[in-house]
């Protein structure tokens, strides 16, 4: 593995993880009031785009990272569009 491709790779498992607790939160509380909804379409579709493109450029590090982001923030997506209004306290 050359040094630039362990860069990208560190960079990949980075950004991915970075959205681990996000995701966990959600799912956990299922309190997506506070998460912006262009913000998760907007990198759902982002990292959806990626995705093709590392599979155009066969470069697993930007594949397999942009899958796993598509695929957590695809379930904040979810969760965001299907929860019910909350209500102030």
């Amino acid at each position: 593995m050359t040094l630039i491709s362990l860069i990208g790779s560190l960079a990949a498992f980075l950004t991915t993880a970075a959205y681990v607790p996000q995701a966990y939160k959600t799912i956990k509380t299922r309190s997506t009031a506070s998460l912006s909804l262009p913000t998760y379409v907007m990198l759902f579709m982002g990292t959806c785009l990626w995705a093709v493109y590392g599979i155009y450029i066969e470069d697993i590090p930007v594949l397999a990272a942009n899958l796993v982001t598509a695929a957590l923030a695809g379930i904040i997506l979810v969760l965001k569009l299907t929860a019910k209004p909350e209500t102030e306290e």
